[in-house]
C-alpha cells in the first residue's frame, strides 16, 4: 500500500499556509513567464547584427508604460486597494518632476538621487493632502482631491523658486558616477529598474499586514475599525505611499524630457490615471501594467487606423486630435459597462479556460 501510494501523482497547486497563498506567483510556470519578460525586455533597446530590434518610437512608448505605469500602481494602491479616491494624481506626478529638478538644480544633488529623495518629497505632500481622507469619504473626498489637483497647479505656475513658474524648468539628464545616461537605449534601462523594483515593492506590500490593513479598510471599514484598525493612520499612509509611486514616475518623465512645465500635470492626466487602473483592473498590480500599456498605445493605433483611411475619408486625419481623446473616454464607458473587473480578469479568464481545456465551461 506505501508503495502504492508512493507512485501517485499530485496534482494542482496546494497551498497548506498564509505565506504561499499570497505569493507574488502562483505557480513556478508564472515566476518563470515574468522573469522571461524581464530578460527580453533587456533585450529590446539592443542591436543584433547592426539591426534594430525596436525602432526609437516603439522604444519611446515603451518607456512612457514604464514611468506611467509606475505613477498608475500608487493610484491603485489607493484607490483598489483602500478604497479612497483621489482626481488629484496627475498634481502629485507633477510635483515628483519639479522636485526632482529642483533638488538636482538648486541644492545640487544628483540626478541619481533625486528621484527617490523627490519620491519621499512628494510622499509628504500626498500624506498632507491625504489627511481630510480621515474625516471625510466618497463624493466628499473625491472633491478634496479634486481641490487639491487645483492647488497645486496654481503653485506650480506662482512658484519660480521652484517650478520656474510658467516658464517652466530644466531637468538634467540622468546620471551614475559622473556617467551621463542620455538617449531613449539607455534611458529604457533605468525605468525598467524603476519599474521592476516597485512593482515586486508593490505587490509585496499587499501581502504584509499593512497591506492586508489597507484591504479590510477598502472592504469593510466599520468592521476593520472594530477589529483595532487605525482608519486614520491606513487612510494616510496610502495617500504617501500613492504619492510616493507618482513622485519616482514624474521624476522619470521630468528627467527623461529634460524639461518640466506646469501645462503637463492637469486634470485631464488625472482622469487618465484613474482610466489606466479601471481598464487594467482595481486591486490588481499586474492589471495596472496592462492598463497603462492599453492607455498609451491606444491613441497610438487609432491615430494610425485613422491616417490609413485618410485617403478615403479626408475628414478623420483633420480630426485626428478629436478621435484620439474620444477613443480613451468611448473605452473607459465600454470597459465599465461589459468589462468592470478590467484586463486582469479577462486575463484570469482566459488562463482558466486554457488550464480546464477541453472541458472548460
Amino acid at each position: 500500500m506505501a508503495g502504492h501510494s508512493a507512485s501517485l501523482i499530485p496534482c494542482g497547486q496546494f497551498k497548506t499556509d498564509y505565506r504561499r497563498d499570497t505569493t507574488i506567483f502562483p505557480t513556478p510556470a508564472s515566476r518563470a513567464f515574468a522573469i522571461a519578460a524581464v530578460l527580453l525586455l533587456c533585450l529590446a533597446p539592443l542591436k543584433i547584427g547592426g539591426v534594430e530590434l525596436l525602432s526609437a518610437y516603439q522604444l519611446n512608448m515603451l518607456i512612457q508604460i514604464g514611468y506611467y505605469g509606475i505613477a498608475a500602481l500608487g493610484l491603485n494602491i489607493l484607490v483598489g486597494f483602500t478604497g479612497q479616491i483621489s482626481l488629484g494624481h496627475a498634481a502629485f506626478f507633477g510635483f515628483g518632476a519639479f522636485a526632482s529638478a529642483w533638488l538636482n538644480n538648486s541644492v545640487g544633488v544628483p540626478v541619481f538621487w533625486s528621484i527617490p529623495l523627490a519620491g519621499m518629497l512628494t510622499t509628504f505632500v500626498g500624506m498632507l493632502f491625504g489627511l481630510p481622507a480621515a474625516r471625510i469619504k466618497g463624493l466628499y473626498l473625491a472633491i478634496a482631491t479634486f481641490a487639491a489637483q487645483f492647488i497645486l497647479e496654481d503653485f506650480f505656475s506662482r512658484a519660480d523658486w521652484f517650478t520656474g513658474g510658467s516658464a517652466g524648468t530644466i531637468a538634467q539628464p540622468f546620471s551614475v558616477f559622473g556617467y551621463e545616461i542620455s538617449g531613449d537605449r539607455h534611458y529604457f534601462y533605468v525605468v525598467l529598474a524603476y519599474l521592476v523594483v516597485l512593482y515586486l515593492a508593490g505587490a509585496n506590500l499587499l501581502r504584509t499586514r499593512d497591506g492586508r490593513a489597507f484591504v479590510a479598510v477598502r472592504d469593510h471599514y466599520l468592521s476593520a475599525e472594530i477589529m483595532g484598525i487605525g482608519l486614520t493612520r491606513y487612510r494616510v499612509l496610502s495617500f504617501g505611499i500613492s504619492a510616493f509611486y507618482a513622485g519616482v514616475g514624474g521624476a522619470l518623465f521630468g528627467h527623461y524630457l529634460s524639461f518640466v512645465s506646469a501645462e503637463s500635470f492637469t486634470i485631464l492626466l488625472s482622469i487618465q490615471f484613474l482610466g489606466m487602473i479601471i481598464i487594467g483592473g482595481l486591486g490588481s498590480v499586474m492589471g495596472t501594467l496592462m492598463g497603462t500599456a492599453f492607455m498609451v498605445l491606444l491613441p497610438e493605433v487609432v491615430q494610425a487606423l485613422a491616417q490609413s483611411a485618410g485617403s478615403v475619408f479626408p475628414a478623420l486625419t483633420d480630426g485626428i486630435a478629436f478621435l484620439k481623446e474620444g477613443a480613451i473616454g468611448l473605452a473607459i464607458v465600454l470597459f465599465l459597462i461589459f468589462e468592470p473587473d478590467g484586463l486582469a480578469h479577462r486575463w484570469k479568464m482566459i488562463k482558466a479556460y486554457w488550464k480546464l481545456y477541453p472541458f472548460s465551461y
